[in-house]
């Protein structure tokens, strides 16, 4: 109240100071508006003037704030920049704008995509669990079946008699010994796989007296025999050689006997046990005369009538080639039919029948009857008149020129040394073996020998005397290879003679042939035959021939394999089913113990050769898939064609007896990995391939990072012991089918051209069936046989390098045909697809088949092989005239035959054909 009533005072008193205050104020705000409007206004006018002056003073061209024509301020160099990169970065923005909408777009629709495929899946994982449902139900439903349609076989319960049993009551007389009384089957049952042992003969007494040679070759054979074993309780026959002797060991009969009776298995009368004595000399002793055997067996080369026991000893062959292979360039060939002499014969007789008896009465009175008549003066004076009637030239001589050899009484005796035998004998038709005039020596070493050398080269054998007991005569057919004349016949021998014409001459020369190198040439194969004839006689199935294991090299394979359109161009042809189920291997045909099966392995090898397997015995080895070449039926069931009885389209199945089957493609290669890798992704898609074997031949092994294609089926590299040819034909374990496609890793074929070739092959099964056409020629000035790849209608070879065939011949080839070519074809790096021809014609008399026109089948750009070498066709002339030497003849046919087909690619209406046809 104070204050305000001193101000009021205050003001009253100072009315003048109070109005100064009042206009003072107002001049403050009319002078601040003024210099706002001046600095506002006036301010931008002067500065303007003031730099359109400072312009116009410089130097022209230079005015940088003066007025522009047209006001085009952004004409200024860095405006115009600035301006530019104000452009560019609004265009980009604009860009990137629509590409994120546009992303934004496309991610929309993938997502929708995931969740599609999302539900795709769980869509199939709930179709193929039902399918593998079914599939389940389906197997379970075949077993059942199955189960009640065959009836339950179980293996029989093996008998294994006690250690010391005594075994069988003995027979009233020794010669009374047959398998059904002096043999212990209870030691062999049938799925005992016919175990042998083998004694020592160095631990007893009269191991010490035996030949080296002998002895030598008869281990080593029993060491690599697959019956041979070394546990003697599970023994089902036990072996013990005692002789050759050295000469002049002569081990007396009472204590060879002695010494036979202690034999730790002997088991008192030495049941199931065999006594071999094998004779390298024509004067071996017989060693076993007046020795008890008791029941064991006897195989010998030299038997008297009181000795042998038929259907239970054994008449073997000598042992000639002891530790030696034969020498096939010894061995003249099997052609020409006709040779110089019609027949030969060279011996001499030491002494004669009559003479050979102490009394006459005493063994007239031994024989129950009149005295045999000895017909050797019959015989030497009908041969010696055919010699002198000049009709045929024949070589007889009843006197050795130097001193026979030692020979057994009545036994014509051998005379020279054995060269200058066989020199006598390859110049020789037929060879004429005159049997001891003794009749109770039903065979001897000596017309073992003959038999054996004459057999060798070729020279037909004449026996004279029927009742003589060749080698193995209750399962060979010595009828096919020898003839056996009767004494009182020696007058129409010449006559027999002259009427066998060249081709049965040649069938009994090349039959002969194969039983020399099969049962008779080297300790190998009359260990195995003595074996085998046992074996037989007791009727156990002989052991599968051995497989060749594959040694896998580990892989990595992923790669996707495309398609080559050169390969797989087959139009709307529908070369066979694609294959969704796991490989199928062909049925594998063991022989079992039913006849049918025995008697069918025995008939459909009838051409005589010398490495059949069944020529005309049924001891041999078993393959573990069997030659079914005549597409037998086994196993399935007969099929008439589709519904309604219109047939089975070409496309549908391969049809035929046995519809479903496949191949394996065997594929040598040799450090060419990009080339491999090419011929393997071409096999894409192939219908009926089981699966590919490459048979990786460098020791060096495949790269690492190599990444090996995926074709839809197994890919098996299998590694090999060494670089040779020879790999290629190995029976491997891995070849599970019957067919195999032999393919290089160049060969360049389509797919219709291998379906075709198949289809063929199965039409004719036991002939090799390929492409590329070769044939040999006979060189005239040269008198040699040439190799020939020029293009002609006429062929005798397909090569492997692009061919069909059995596996049943990659065993013939591995372990049956003889080393000797094998070690050629390592030699020269080169002609294993002739060696297989040579081997397959051999065996079946019959041409190769070759199909479709093409000549060659090299892929372009791939590396040079060894056929590009300059010495491959000199070294392939070698070969042939080698392989002739070995088989004794030229065993390859000429044919014009081809195959080619008519509607395999001709696009016909299905309702019009369904046939598949051939020219």
């Amino acid at each position: 109240m104070t204050g305000y009533t001193m101000l009021r005072n205050g003001g009253a008193g100072n009315g003048g100071q109070t109005c100064m205050l009042r206009w003072s104020n107002r001049i403050r705000l009319t002078w601040l508006s003024f210099t706002l409007f001046v600095i506002l206004v006036f301010f931008p006018l002067i500065a303007h003037y003031y730099l359109t002056t400072l312009d116009e003073a410089d130097e022209a061209g230079k005015r940088i704030f003066g007025p522009r024509v047209g006001n085009e301020l952004c004409e200024v160099k860095h405006v115009l920049d600035l301006c530019r990169i104000r452009e560019s970065v609004s265009e980009e923005l604009l860009q990137l704008e629509a590409k994120r909408q546009e992303l934004n777009s496309e991610i929309a629709k993938l997502n929708l995509k995931i969740e599609a495929c999302k539900k795709s899946i769980e869509n199939a994982k709930q179709d193929l669990l039902q399918l593998k449902n079914v599939i389940s139900q389906t197997e379970h439903s075949y077993k059942e079946l199955m189960a009640q349609n065959q009836p339950k076989l179980s293996l029989p319960i093996r008998l294994l008699p006690e250690k010391d049993d005594a075994g069988l009551p003995p027979p009233k007389a020794t010669r009374g010994c047959r398998l059904h009384n002096c043999f212990d089957y209870s030691r062999c049952p049938l799925t005992s796989g016919f175990p042998v042992y083998v004694y020592d003969s160095d631990q007893f007494v009269f191991g010490s007296y035996l030949d080296p040679l002998v002895k030598q070759a008869f281990q080593a054979t029993a060491r690599a025999n697959v019956y041979v074993t070394e546990n003697a309780d599970i023994a089902c026959l036990y072996v013990i050689l005692v002789g050759e002797m050295q000469e002049p060991v002569v081990l007396r009969p009472a204590e060879l006997e002695k010494q036979l009776y202690s034999l730790p298995h002997w088991r008192t009368d030495g049941h199931n046990h065999v006594i071999i004595n094998l004779s390298r000399k024509s004067d071996t002793q017989n060693l076993l005369y007046n020795v008890s055997t008791g029941r064991a067996m006897v195989a010998q080369s030299t038997f008297y009538a009181v000795q042998y026991r038929p259907g239970f000893d054994l008449v073997v062959s000598p042992l000639v080639h002891a530790m030696s292979e034969p020498n096939f360039m010894e061995i003249p060939p099997q052609v020409p039919v006709k040779r110089k002499y019609l027949f030969t014969f060279q011996g001499e007789k030491i002494e004669s029948l009559r003479s050979s008896l102490q009394e006459a009465r005493s063994f007239e009175e031994e024989m129950e009857g009149d005295p045999p008549a000895d017909y050797d003066d019959r015989i030497i004076a009908t041969l010696k008149a055919v010699q002198d009637s000049k009709l045929d030239q024949v070589l007889v001589e009843f006197t050795c020129k130097n001193q026979p050899k030692p020979s057994l009484p009545t036994e014509w005796a051998l005379c020279g040394e054995r060269e200058d035998r066989l020199e006598l004998l390859k110049l020789s038709t037929f060879a004429l073996i005159i049997t001891p005039g003794d009749p109770r020596l039903v065979i001897s070493s000596g017309c073992a020998t003959r038999l054996f050398e004459a057999l060798e080269v070729g020279a037909v054998p004449v026996v004279l005397g029927e009742q003589v007991q060749l080698p193995y005569q209750d399962m060979l057919q010595w009828n096919e290879a020898a003839l056996v004349v009767p004494k009182p016949r020696v007058t129409e021998v010449h006559f027999l003679l002259r009427s066998l014409s060249d081709s049965d001459l040649l069938a009994m020369r090349r039959q002969g042939r194969f039983l020399w190198e099969t049962y008779f040439s080297t300790a190998d194969s009359i260990f195995n035959t003595v074996l085998a004839m046992i074996r037989t006689r007791i009727q156990i199935p002989a052991a599968p021939i051995r497989e060749e294991a594959a040694a896998e090299i580990p892989h990595r394979s992923g790669k996707a394999a495309g398609t080559d359109p050169n390969m797989a161009d087959n139009g709307d042809l529908d070369l066979g089913p694609v294959e969704t189920e796991p490989p199928y291997a062909s049925p594998r045909y063991l022989r079992n113990f039913t006849l049918t099966v025995t008697d069918f392995y025995r008939s459909w090898n009838c051409a005589p050769g010398p490495f059949h397997l069944f020529p005309h015995t049924p001891f041999d080895p078993v393959l573990p898939s069997e030659a079914k070449f005549l597409g037998s039926g086994t196993g399935f069931r007969p099929i008439g064609g589709g519904a309604g009885g219109s047939g089975k389209e070409f496309q549908a199945a391969l049809g035929g007896n046995v519809p479903r089957e496949q191949f394996t493609v065997v594929m040598l290669t040799y450090e060419r990995e990009e080339v491999l890798m090419n011929s393997l992704e071409r096999l894409n898609g192939l219908p009926y391939l089981n699966k590919v074997v490459v048979v990786w031949n460098s020791p060096k092994l495949p790269s690492e990072d190599l990444l090996w294609p995926d074709i839809g089926v197994p890919i098996m590299v299998v590694r090999t012991e060494k670089n040779s040819l020879n790999n290629r034909f190995l029976p491997w374990n891995e070849i599970e089918t019957e067919a195999i496609l032999s393919i290089d890793d160049d060969a360049h074929l389509r797919h219709d051209e291998i379906m075709f070739g198949f289809r063929v092959w199965r039409e004719a099964r036991d002939r090799i069936v390929g492409f590329p056409g070769r044939y040999h020629a006979w060189d005239i000035p040269h008198q040699s046989w040439l190799y020939n790849s020029n293009y002609s209608c006429e062929l005798s070879m397909v090569l492997t390098g692009a061919a069909f065939f059995h596996k049943y011949y990659a065993y013939l080839y591995s372990y049956v045909m003889p080393q000797a070519i094998r070690d050629m074809v390592d030699e020269y790096i080169n002609c294993e697809d002739i060696a297989m021809n040579f081997l397959v014609s051999h065996i079946t008399r019959k041409p190769p088949i070759k199909v479709t026109s093409r000549w060659t089948f090299r892929c372009p750009g791939c590396p040079q092989a060894l056929s590009h070498d300059d010495s491959h066709f000199h070294e392939r002339h070698k070969c042939i005239n080698f392989f002739v030497k070995v088989y004794g003849y030229m065993p390859l046919l000429y044919t014009q035959f081809r195959v080619d087909s008519v509607l395999f690619k001709t696009r016909l209406p299905h309702d019009k054909t369904k046939c598949f046809k051939f020219i």
